[in-house]
């Protein structure tokens, strides 16, 4: 688990992690500017111009990693309310950097630490690597994505940052989504779901990489399926929306 986090760790840890996606941008750079030596005219222009667009790509996704990461202030997480004295659950997917946070945060939080990660399931390498780099707290529980060893309505808050996304299949997602709902209290209780979504501004920032998450409009979808009523969305930054969510008590 993350303690303290430290200058640039954000981004150093993005490519500490998926330092295999910079080797193949390397080696596409030194391609295309090896196949401009032999050509000319549009083709030279052609490989010349790929090797800057992609040198600039990963330029430009690093800058929004540091600004996202580690100059913003995410990782203060203003967006949750005061936690002391309640009951809460922090959901992570393999690399948890905030229950540190909110130990700190709220000294007084009654706070269950849960992993659903999987290594059958969830096979992001990047997961791989970062567990050996963080492993988890010793107190962590592992659950399943489809059952929540938990009372039904035991939790004041359910939080899940930077880890719904790790769900790719949308029937998982929305039973994971479904046992969140269960184990949050139906009256007073608050789910907050903070993600990158797939639209226009994380397109600019991580070109194809914005692949990887999922649209508004697929959120919400999830969201009704689930039970939850959306309450909120806050924009953390250009790149990272928070929903505040409560259950509503019904689901499909």
């Amino acid at each position: 688990m993350v303690i303290t986090r430290k200058k640039y760790q954000g981004v150093l840890n993005i490519v500490k992690f998926n330092w295999h996606q910079y080797v193949i941008v390397a080696v596409l750079i030194l391609l295309f500017l090896s196949l401009s030596l032999f050509v000319n005219g549009f083709f030279h222009n052609l490989f010349i111009w790929g090797a800057i667009l992609a040198f600039l790509a990963t330029v430009v996704s690093l800058l929004v990693s540091y600004y996202v990461y580690d100059y913003s202030n995410l990782y203060e997480l203003d967006f949750v309310e005061v936690l002391d004295q309640e009951k809460v659950l922090n959901i992570s997917a393999g690399f948890d950097e905030t229950s540190e946070i909110l130990l700190k945060k709220f000294p007084h939080i009654q706070l269950t630490m849960a992993d659903f990660y999987d290594p059958h399931v969830h096979t992001e390498v990047s997961i791989k690597r970062a567990r050996l780099v963080y492993p988890s707290h010793k107190d962590t529980m592992s659950v399943n994505t489809d059952s929540f060893p938990f009372r039904n309505q035991y939790f004041d808050r359910s939080i899940c940052i930077f880890s719904a996304h790790e769900i790719r299949n949308e029937e998982e997602r929305i039973q994971f989504l479904r046992e969140i709902k269960n184990v949050t209290n139906y009256e007073t209780g608050q789910i907050i779901i903070t993600e990158h979504l797939r639209d226009f501004a994380n397109f600019l920032a991580f070109n194809v990489g914005f692949l990887h998450f999922y649209s508004l409009d697929s959120w919400k979808y999830c969201f009704r399926e689930a039970g939850l009523e959306l309450v909120q969305e806050k924009k953390i930054n250009p790149f990272v929306s928070t929903f505040i969510l409560r259950p509503n008590g019904t689901s499909n």
